[in-house]
């Protein structure tokens, strides 16, 4: 199982409507999440905006992809983009970190 961490940031002024979103996320955007190869997913929210998230998955490429590819990531995203500082698409910008430590 890949573990792959990537950082994004929350417009200061939009983090309270983040937070309120992600504790009502649609039910067929979570199943197509777990369909698409995520696991173990979560998103952590600093109050200055830093995003950290962290998904397990067997190949982080193909579930980026597969996620892509349904309408309801295209729907999310769409509907997310106001949400984020950087001006591509959320998605394209998850950069995985490199991981240079981890206790099994």
């Amino acid at each position: 199982m890949q573990r792959v961490c990537f950082l994004l940031t929350v417009r200061k002024d939009r983090i309270d409507e983040y937070r309120e979103r992600h504790a009502a996320v649609w039910p067929d955007m979570l199943a197509a999440l777990r369909a698409a190869g995520w696991h173990n997913y979560s998103l952590f929210l600093r109050e200055d905006g830093l995003l950290v998230g962290y998904p397990e998955t067997p190949d982080f490429d193909a579930a980026r992809e597969a996620m892509a590819a349904t309408e309801v990531n295209e729907r999310w995203q769409r509907d997310m983009a106001e949400f984020f500082e950087q001006p591509e698409a959320a998605d394209e910008a998850m950069v995985p970190l490199t991981e240079v430590f981890h206790l099994g």
